[in-house]
């Protein structure tokens, strides 16, 4: 409720910290997933510390019958309601229009319409559509003066918020399928979260643990990782943590900032697996990792 939120607020600023204003007007929000897809969970992490409410609809991985109605197959997919419903893409468009909307006083139509996709051929022959722009928000100097007090502040951000789309995710399947036994605890998890049937559920636990095993061989040399994958998690988090310093709580200072809220989104995906275990005893992310789960879920509570 209103005083619920008012009375939070009061308390989180006493503590230096600040719950996100919400956006004038209703927004209705449905979110298409893979539970234990990292890019999905980014775009939750944003939602949830922002007290956006959002449906959630569960795709099924092998038939996507859920998403039938886009020629865009992959997930996160957000249908955002502000009078029209707009279909999103891509989980760093999702969160930088939905952010630049929370600031501006543009219609979501409008800014939707600043990220084009472009289509580009890979190596490989495929074609892929690019979001050149994905990790700005398309505010006006005033309000991105109020976001951003200085320069420096905006391109930290963004080059972080790169930085956990192009390689701190490439480190999640090699790391949580580095061996049999961890390829099945994972499958496990997948099975268990994500929307299968009984004998989908038995085939992907079972065939899709030992082909991730696999494929995962091929991703750690594809990404030129080391032969103990577990190194090159460890050290791209301390590195997050170095460039956080000891004076922040957090990338945006005393409250997460969007690239806080996407390394958070990445790291979450590995959660009661072996390889967080690992990266929380070997690893300085632990305090800021804690920190990121107190404001989201009193973000949550408050909604």
């Amino acid at each position: 409720c209103t005083k619920c939120l008012s009375e939070l607020r009061a308390c989180w600023g006493s503590c230096g910290l600040f719950l996100p204003q919400l956006p004038a007007g209703d927004l209705q929000l449905t979110l298409y997933q893979y539970k234990t897809c990292p890019f999905c969970s980014k775009v939750r992490a944003f939602l949830d510390y922002h007290g956006l409410p959002y449906e959630i609809v569960e795709v099924n991985p092998i038939m996507r019958k859920e998403i039938k109605f886009s020629s865009y197959r992959k997930v996160p997919i957000l249908l955002a309601n502000a009078g029209s419903t707009l279909q999103l893409n891509d989980s760093s468009v999702i969160i930088s229009a939905i952010k630049t909307y929370l600031i501006s006083k543009n219609s979501l139509e409008e800014i939707v319409s600043f990220y084009p996709p472009m289509k580009t051929v890979t190596d490989q022959g495929k074609e892929v559509f690019e979001y050149g722009n994905k990790y700005w928000l398309m505010l006006d100097e005033k309000e991105t003066k109020r976001v951003y007090p200085v320069k420096e502040v905006r391109v930290e951000e963004m080059k972080w918020r790169k930085w956990a789309d192009d390689w701190l995710v490439h480190l999640i399947s090699p790391n949580v399928y580095r061996t049999p036994r961890e390829a099945f605890a994972s499958f496990d998890y997948i099975v268990r979260e994500g929307k299968f049937g009984t004998v989908e559920g038995f085939f992907a636990k079972y065939m899709g643990a030992i082909a991730m095993f696999f494929i995962s061989k091929r991703l750690k040399k594809r990404h030129h990782l080391r032969d103990d994958v577990r190194q090159d998690l460890y050290e791209a988090v301390d590195e997050w943590v170095k460039a956080i310093g000891k004076h922040r709580l957090f990338m945006g200072g005393n409250q997460p900032n969007l690239a806080d809220l996407a390394v958070y989104g990445v790291l979450r995906v590995m959660e009661g697996l072996e390889a967080f275990d690992d990266m929380m005893v070997h690893t300085k992310i632990q305090p800021w990792y804690q920190h990121m789960e107190e404001v989201i879920q009193k973000a949550e509570v408050a909604v």
